[in-house]
Order: structure tokens, then C-alpha cells, then sequence
């Protein structure tokens, strides 16, 4: 792994692209990035363990073959897609409340608003462990760990210096932006020769536009590099982790308890008295049965009987149930179907709750010190505060409100009620109307 002291020794261009080049091929030998490009699969419906199953068969010499006849299903869970979709939209759902309106515009375009990037950033970094946020200028940029190369500072971890990298195969061209504190520089190495694309410049570029031209005539950078990393929990880890194994155990299950199932479909024949019959009459006879569904037995006192398997079931089932039961417990998830199959009280709702909050906390505290660096990056004072999005029992909730109410201002009640209701947006307006009711009837 390269550090920032093992780059600060670089003097000439030369060493430099060596250096680039050697830490893109480091890093995509690296744990993280193994790991990175595990998760993202299973992310997306694409289980690795089960596609690369295959069944085997032995002979009776003992070799074993591939079982290329038998039924061979490879389904895949969406178990890993649906606790990171949760945990991230639990906390970001609802973007982000600022205490100066203008602050959402500052860090985000119409195209590339701050709360649509935080979003992505952070589910790419529960899938990843890590994800990385550009600030360029109006709006943050998204990198994955699977595309960037960061350099750390070997004294305090700072990052210190960037690699983002593309390619779309091993034979075509690589490209490469180099990002430090003072700039930026592109490359492009083809057929094992580097060529400099973009000569380093400053991140902040002052243009002079004229009649005929457009002309930088200067230029400035932020006071850190404008890249700051976005950790998914405080574990550095992916959110597969531990829970791989088990989402395996599932898929596997399930696709050959489908197997058995589709094998055990097959309708076979017994002949009683047909010890004269060779395996071209057998094949024979099951033919005839498939094309004009009778057949005749010609051989003296022969009777064929049809027979079909009953695959057993409960064991599998009962096993599934129970890793779907231990996965979202694991995962500290959230299983909406257990509290949606019948009346539960606001109580029971705020229980069920409780592992979900404990580990969107620890969520919160990452995401929370990563804005507040791009704050700092941009110059902005200002706070993020998030609402959580909770299933809730409307008619208890608002209930208790009403109950409340004659001990609690005007306003804050009508405030809850309106977010109980979703229609918190309008809070401001309905309140307005109701001081300009009182007001007409006074």
C-alpha cells in the first residue's frame, strides 16, 4: 500500500507517472477493492458463491464429472440490496434540513443536488465500506472505491492525495486523474506509454472572456484536498460483512431445494414381468408413452405402473425461514412484513425500531462528519440535522396529540400532526391560515 510520505519523495514527472500507474495496480490487488467489487454484485442480484456452483456427479470409478443433465437453478436473494436501500433511505430519505436555506443551493446544482449525491455516496459506501466525495466548486462528486485510489498520510490518516482511475478492459486505454492539494493532473497510458492529457491546474479556475477566446487568467485551491472520504459504519468494513455467508447459505437452499423439486417432477415406469426388455425397448416404450400417451406391452404378463416422487419440503422450508429471520436480525434490519400482518399499536412500532435506530446512529455519526468537512471545504457555517422515516400508527399517533394538546403550544401541535400526515411541507402555510381565522373571528 502507498502512502503520502512514499510520494512525497517524488521529484521528477517521470517517478511520477511510475507512481501513478503502480498504485492503481496495487490498489486493484488490495483487499478493500476485492472485497468492493464482492459486495457491489451481491448488490446487484448477483450472488457470487451460487453462480459459481456447480454440481458434480461420480462414477462408479469414483471421478467426479459435471452434472450437466440434472436441473440446476441459481437464484439469488435480494436480501443485501434491500438492508443497505433501507438503512440508507431511512436516514437520507428525506434529505438533508439545513439552518440556512441557501446552504442546499451552495453545495448542489439543479442536476446534481447534495441531497440526490449524499444519497448515492452513502449507499455506495455501505456496500463498499467506503466512497468518496469530490467538491467541486457548486456540487459534490461521487467516487467509488472501486475507481479511486486514495493516499493516506502515514502520521494521521489524512487523505493526502487521489487516484481516480477507468478503464474499460485490459486492452484498451487506461485514463487517470492525479488530484493533490494544489491541483489536478490528467494521463492516458496506451500500448505501455503515458501522454499527460491535462497539464496540473488550479480546482477554482477565473476565466476572461473576449470576442474571440475564452482564456484562464487564473486560478486558486482549497485549503485541504477536496476529496473527503465517506466511511459506511465505524468498522471500515463493508455491510456484507458476516452476513455473506449466511445470504449464501440461502441461495443455496433455495436453488436446490428448486432442483430437487424440478427432478423430482419426473414421472418413471416400473415394468413388472419385462425382464426380456432391453434399453432401446425401455426408451422405446417411454416414447410412445410421451407422443400418443398409451403404449402396449408385448411381452407376456408384463403391466407398466406409472410412479412419481414427492420431494420432502418442511425441513427446507422451516431452515429457510428461520436465515431469513436470522439475516435481518444480524443486519439489525428492519422486517416490514412482521408488524404489517395485523393491527399494532404506535408501542410495538417504536420497538421493532430499535436495532434499525441503534445502527443508523452509528450511520449518522460518519455522515455527519463527512458534511461537515465539506462545509468546511466550501466555507459554509452551518448545521445538518436528518428526519428519519418511521412507519407509524396514524390514528394513535394523532391521538396523543390531541390529548397533549392543551398542555403544548398551537403550533407545535399542528406541526406533528401535519408530519404524522406527510404533509409536512405545507406546516408554514396552514399555520398562517389558521392566525388568519382567529384573527377574522375576533
Amino acid at each position: 500500500m502507498k502512502t503520502y510520505e512514499d510520494w512525497a519523495g517524488i521529484e521528477t514527472e517521470a517517478d511520477k507517472q511510475d507512481f501513478v500507474y503502480s498504485a492503481i495496480k496495487e490498489h486493484r490487488s488490495s483487499r478493500i477493492y476485492k472485497e468492493a467489487i464482492v459486495a457491489e454484485k451481491y448488490a446487484r442480484h448477483r450472488n457470487v458463491t451460487i453462480n459459481e456452483y456447480q454440481k458434480i456427479l461420480y462414477t462408479l470409478t469414483g471421478k467426479a464429472v459435471p452434472d450437466r443433465w440434472g436441473a440446476n437453478y441459481k437464484m439469488a436473494c435480494r436480501h443485501f440490496y434491500r438492508f443497505v436501500t433501507q438503512e440508507n433511505q431511512y436516514l437520507l430519505g428525506n434529505g438533508v434540513s439545513w439552518q440556512d436555506n441557501t446552504t442546499a443551493e451552495k453545495l448542489g446544482t439543479k442536476k446534481k443536488s447534495f441531497d440526490k449525491q449524499l444519497q448515492e455516496l452513502g449507499k455506495a459506501a455501505l456496500i463498499m465500506g467506503v466512497a468518496f466525495g469530490f467538491y467541486n466548486l457548486d456540487h459534490i462528486d461521487v467516487f467509488k472505491v472501486t475507481e479511486f485510489v486514495p493516499i493516506y498520510d502515514e502520521t494521521n490518516g489524512a487523505l493526502r492525495v487521489g487516484i481516480r482511475f477507468w478503464q474499460i478492459e485490459e486492452r484498451k486505454p487506461l485514463r487517470a486523474t492525479l488530484y493533490e492539494e494544489d491541483g489536478y493532473t490528467e494521463y492516458m497510458w496506451k500500448d505501455g506509454e503515458c501522454e499527460i492529457l491535462q497539464d496540473k491546474r488550479a480546482y477554482v479556475l477565473t476565466l476572461a472572456e473576449t470576442a474571440v477566446d475564452t482564456e484562464i487568467y487564473d486560478g486558486m485551491n482549497y485549503p485541504t484536498l477536496p476529496i473527503v472520504p465517506l466511511w459506511g459504519n465505524p468498522e471500515h468494513q463493508s455491510e456484507l460483512t458476516g452476513l455473506r455467508e449466511q445470504i449464501d447459505c440461502y441461495d443455496l437452499i433455495k436453488s436446490g431445494f428448486a432442483n430437487t423439486v424440478d427432478e423430482a417432477s419426473i414421472i418413471y415406469w416400473l415394468i413388472q414381468n419385462g425382464g426380456g426388455m432391453d434399453d432401446i425397448d425401455l426408451a422405446k416404450f417411454v416414447e410412445r408413452v410421451k407422443t400418443v400417451h398409451a403404449a402396449v406391452v408385448e411381452d407376456d404378463g408384463a403391466r407398466a405402473e406409472s410412479h412419481t416422487l414427492e420431494a420432502p419440503y418442511q425441513s427446507r422450508e422451516a431452515l429457510l425461514e428461520r436465515l431469513d429471520r436470522d439475516l435481518y436480525r444480524d443486519a439489525m434490519a428492519l422486517d416490514v412484513d412482521r408488524i404489517a400482518s395485523g393491527a399494532i399499536t404506535a408501542t410495538q412500532i417504536r420497538a421493532s425500531y430499535e436495532a434499525l435506530n441503534s445502527k443508523v446512529d452509528e450511520y449518522e455519526y460518519c455522515v455527519l462528519d463527512f458534511v461537515d468537512r465539506i462545509l468546511e471545504l466550501a466555507g459554509i457555517d452551518d448545521n445538518a440535522t436528518f428526519t428519519r422515516s418511521q412507519m407509524v400508527n396514524t390514528a394513535e399517533e394523532i391521538q396523543n396529540l390531541v390529548s397533549a394538546a392543551p398542555f403544548l403550544p398551537a403550533e407545535y401541535v399542528t406541526e406533528k400532526i401535519l408530519a404524522v400526515l406527510g404533509d409536512k411541507d405545507r406546516t408554514e402555510e396552514i399555520i398562517k391560515q389558521i392566525h388568519a381565522n382567529e384573527l377574522a373571528m375576533m
